[in-house]
């Protein structure tokens, strides 16, 4: 008798491992399950607000946010390489090739986010030093 889905869901994360899925409305169900999730544990953007970030308090956050998106970039690029290496349907390949371009946008922006967040040094403040 095979083993329930839960059951293999549940060895799968232990390691570190999904099971791969062939019926779309399943992923389209564990799309939205990660849609709600991700967003039940996001912070409430009231209490941002009333926090008062300065641009120097908000420059590790989106440091830290670059430093994932990048490394998720990274590797979306190998699985992309490997994609092509083994010849995987070119619909696939097609669609990594937009995530993958997204990515290194996001990591752009990102960074240019994070540049934002520096003191400038006025004229005034560069001259009496």
């Amino acid at each position: 008798m095979p083993a329930p889905h839960a059951l293999i869901d549940a060895v799968a994360r232990r390691f570190g491992r999904r099971r791969a899925y062939t019926d779309t409305t399943e992923i389209d169900a564990l799309l939205t399950e990660q849609t709600n999730f991700v967003y039940s544990q996001a912070p409430d953007p009231a209490d941002l607000a009333a926090a008062r970030h300065s641009e120097l308090a908000v420059q590790p956050l989106l440091m830290d946010v670059r430093g994932r998106a990048l490394a998720d970039f990274v590797y979306l690029e190998a699985v992309l390489a490997d994609a092509r290496s083994r010849r995987l349907a070119p619909e696939l390949i097609r669609s990594l090739r937009t995530v993958v371009g997204h990515s290194r946008e996001l990591t752009g922006l990102l960074a240019d986010a994070v540049r934002t967040t520096t003191v400038p040094t006025t004229t005034e403040d560069a001259s009496s030093r």
